[in-house]
């Protein structure tokens, strides 16, 4: 059952001949989406916001859901910076983020909603099929809720393909997670107005697109397993398709998938460094006043900090007509720099390996979590001291056209984050970059990449 699963998906992420729509077509149908759909957000005092409210610690809903923007106060021994304090998402509830997977043309197809975030930079983005907070699908704001809702309620065992909880941007939110969900039906399914069915191999090429797949539904199929083949079969299936494996660089990832690669490390080693950074590092994180955070300021209408650096916390009056409540108010987060997230890659042993981070930020779940090469979401990293502080940043910055393999700019999830969006990048290394990396980072294959991220 598992390997069908495995193939079912793996034959999705390849075929790009048996797609019920062309990629031309999923783009065209993007921009209509969002010709169609009536957006107004306007920024507003804090004291505008309707059904929010400052008490003695936090800015939160009078219903007490939904999320409250807290202060905490940093201890830890990771890093050069050892305490901090600053405003942060408390959202403890658990989210959906949900994709319906079915069949046609003899290949697996995911249903993507058009869905309109109030953050978003160009509004409509490719959302999962369900994207909802327990408060939404709960209807605590007395509107609709949301479509298809049922289908993941009600899924059985048999229809779940795939079910993690996975943490969501520790820098922001403090301990967040998502319940990242792919379930397969095979009974017909009403497909409403800003639905449209894609393969995972079209949902990948719409991520070369600046802001076109939102964060959600990347970070779902990112979980999504390739299967645990060989590198014979690996080879079969890369010879079978090399007529949709455009470069050298994808038929090398594909061979980095294999389970019997020469990696650099085994798995049992990658579980001892990252244990051993566990125990190395302790995080303290203490709810403080929103009014006492030092070096922050709150006016009438945003929390920011003295130096203009980092974020600020902004509010915003929003209406959007097709969505569960067509008009609400909300705090949001808004970037006052964009940022990098990179990933340097190199061939170790005749195999593509990506040098992992371990990475600690204040509201990660277990104190340290994998991450790319270079992650920079809110600092200034063009300054010249940056670039000395932050391993491999500079390097990336000014790496060559040739080795930028991918490059583009999207966003960060847009019903929380103000008009966020940072760059992503993969850059593949030569013998300038050493096997030996510094302590807190790793050298991973694609493979064993898939594996911890069940974990």
């Amino acid at each position: 059952m598992e390997n069908s699963i495995h193939i079912a998906f793996f034959k999705s992420f390849l075929d790009r001949g048996h797609a019920l729509h062309s990629l031309e077509y999923a783009l065209e149908w993007i921009k209509e989406q969002n010709n169609r759909v009536a957006v107004s957000i306007e920024l507003i005092p804090f004291n505008d916001l309707k059904n929010w409210y400052f008490d003695n610690h936090s800015l939160r809903h009078q219903s007490g859901k939904f999320f409250s923007i807290d202060g905490i106060c940093v201890a830890t021994n990771y890093g050069k910076v050892n305490n901090w304090q600053q405003p942060i998402i408390n959202q403890p509830e658990i989210g959906y983020l949900g994709i319906i997977a079915k069949e046609f043309n003899g290949v697996l197809h995911f249903l993507m909603q058009a869905k309109v975030e109030p953050g978003n930079i160009n509004y409509v983005q490719l959302s999962p099929t369900l994207q909802a907070t327990k408060s939404n699908y709960s209807k605590v704001h007395k509107g609709k809720a949301p479509a298809y809702l049922e289908y993941f309620q009600k899924a059985t065992k048999k229809e779940i393909l795939f079910d993690q909880l996975q943490s969501e941007q520790g820098a922001r939110f403090l301990k967040k997670r998502n319940r990242n969900i792919i379930i397969k039906v095979d009974r017909e399914i009403a497909l409403m107005d800003n639905f449209i069915w894609l393969t995972l191999a079209q949902i990948k090429d719409l991520m070369r697109f600046d802001n076109v797949v939102n964060m959600d539904t990347r970070t779902v199929i990112s979980g999504i397993p390739l299967g645990n083949f060989s590198m014979e079969a690996i080879d079969l299936i890369s010879t079978l398709n090399h007529h949709v494996l455009e470069t050298d660089f994808s038929k090398k990832v594909l061979r980095s998938l294999a389970k019997d690669v020469n990696s650099y490390h085994t798995l049992d080693e990658i579980v001892l460094f990252i244990t051993d950074l566990k125990c190395t590092y302790d995080l303290e994180v203490e709810k403080i006043p929103l009014s006492s955070l030092k070096h922050w300021v709150i006016d009438k209408e945003k929390i920011r900090h003295v130096d203009n650096r980092y974020f600020e916390v902004i509010a915003a009056h929003i209406e959007i007509d097709n969505r569960e409540v067509v008009s609400w108010s909300q705090p949001m987060i808004k970037p006052v720099q964009e940022g990098i997230c990179a990933f340097i890659c190199k061939e170790i042993n005749g195999i593509i390996h990506f040098a992992v981070q371990a990475k600690l930020e204040c509201g990660n779940f277990d104190i340290i979590e994998f991450a790319p090469t270079v992650q920079c979401l809110t600092g200034n990293y063009n300054n010249p001291r940056s670039k000395q502080i932050l391993p491999f940043l500079d390097y990336v910055l000014t790496a060559d056209k040739e080795q930028i393999v991918f490059d583009t700019y999207q966003s960060e999830e847009g019903g929380r984050f103000y008009r966020e969006q940072n760059r992503s990048m993969i850059v593949l290394a030569g013998e300038e970059i050493s096997g030996e990396l510094p302590e807190n980072y790793i050298w991973m294959t694609f493979g064993q990449l898939q594996t911890f991220m069940k974990h």
